[in-house]
């Protein structure tokens, strides 16, 4: 079946949807995503709808569809579990010169609903004649190839706005696949890219060779770039008229700095978009097989820092997580992990409470060690390393 394909920008338009079911679940997101002003008729509604309905996100008549429903869309889904409905629906729009897509009967509609994917600012619609499964293994294939580069979708350099700008990108835990979506999308524009260790290599290599790497490496206790000058480079470069994205492993607010970056920006009035990373703080434990809660187990954790070891310099109440019971997840805290362990032990923190190490996570390189909380300082441990305290971590799990 020949068709003509087209987008269709229906900002402020009214759609209507006939049905609350499932299809009309998948369906309004995306609609709404568009700016569509839409309008749901059907006696019942799945719960994302009737919660869309609640939030004011969309108009829902709680009643079956009646004729001229549709008098004021632009646009018509029919999508109830009753064919003689649908096709009174599609009727009526066929009769009024609206376009009406037939959830039910492909062949019986004036319009299809296209598989789209959108990657990057390319956005990519596929039909297969009336086949929904095979369109939608081949935008799956399109999306995957764009995601990892293998199809060529450049930018020219006319499209990029006005102005510099500055994208604080959380990579994620270490594997680079863990990377959000947006922040590879981003990644990809990127004029310049500034870079910490722990953010995962193998994602600079996919840039071209016009892109500016400028490493930022922090090594622990040792030489390092300070953030003063990861800021001016951030800014200077921004102000220039680039693309900057600062690239820094798990997420660039879980003690990564990322307010102070994002405050030299705003300070300089360059425009700056925060993309939140998946902090090795959860993700490192899920990594091991260790949830930092579980029903039954524990009802609360604590992420904190040992950069700083207990004593007056410390922020961090170590006696109260010591005299808790809740999981402690420590984050650079390799160096002082003796200091901590006998700090909780004296806040009345169990000897024999259960530790691992996971020292490397989600990468190739990923270690687990296990131990107690009285042997946490002699068990070997390198950073990077999130350390788990608390019950969970004796539930002995192993992926």
């Amino acid at each position: 079946m020949s068709v003509y394909e087209v987008g269709l920008r229906l900002r402020g338009k009214t759609v209507l949807v006939v049905g609350g079911g499932s299809i009309a679940g998948r369906r309004v997101p995306r609609l709404l995503a568009a700016g569509a002003h839409v309008r749901l008729v059907a006696p019942e509604a799945t719960t994302t709808l009737s919660d869309l309905a609640a939030s004011g996100e969309l108009h829902w008549d709680r009643r079956a569809w009646r004729p001229g429903d549709g008098d004021d869309a632009w646009f018509v889904l029919a999508a109830t579990d009753d064919p003689a409905v649908n096709a009174a629906v599609a009727a009526e729009a066929e009769a009024r010169r609206t376009w009406c897509v037939r959830a039910d009967d492909a062949e019986a509609s004036n319009a299809w609903t296209l598989a789209a994917t959108e990657f990057d600012g390319v956005g990519v619609a596929v039909h297969a004649s009336g086949d929904p499964r095979r369109a939608a293994a081949v935008r799956d294939a399109v999306a995957a190839a764009l995601r990892a580069g293998e199809i060529a979708a450049p930018r020219t350099r006319t499209a990029r706005p006005e102005g510099g700008s500055v994208a604080l990108v959380g990579a994620g835990p270490g594997d680079a696949d863990l990377i959000t979506l947006r922040g590879l999308e981003l990644l990809r524009r990127a004029e310049v890219v500034v870079s910490d260790r722990l953010a995962p290599q193998e994602l600079l290599d996919m840039l071209g060779d016009d892109v500016e790497i400028v490493d930022a490496a922090k090594l622990p206790y040792g030489r390092h770039t300070t953030q003063e000058q990861i800021n001016a480079v951030m800014v200077e470069r921004a102000l220039e008229g680039k693309f900057v994205v600062r690239l820094k492993g798990g997420d660039g607010f879980v003690f990564g700095r990322g307010a102070e970056e994002l405050d030299a920006c705003l300070e300089a009035g360059v425009p700056v978009e925060v993309v939140p990373g998946l902090s090795s703080s959860i993700a490192g434990p899920a990594a091991a097989g260790v949830p930092v809660t579980e029903r039954g187990v524990v009802h609360d954790f604590t992420v904190a820092t040992g950069h700083v070891p207990p004593g007056p310099r410390s922020l961090v109440d170590w006696a109260s997580l010591g005299a808790g019971n809740g999981t402690i997840v420590l984050l650079m805290a390799v160096k002082n992990r003796a200091a901590i362990a006998a700090a909780l032990i004296d806040g009345g923190r169990d000897p024999r409470t259960p530790v691992r190490i996971v020292e490397s996570a989600t990468t190739k390189n990923q270690t687990v060690r296990e131990c107690v909380l009285s042997d946490l300082g002699v068990t070997e441990a390198h950073h990077p390393s999130v350390i788990v305290i608390g019950a969970v971590a004796g539930r002995g799990r192993e992926l």
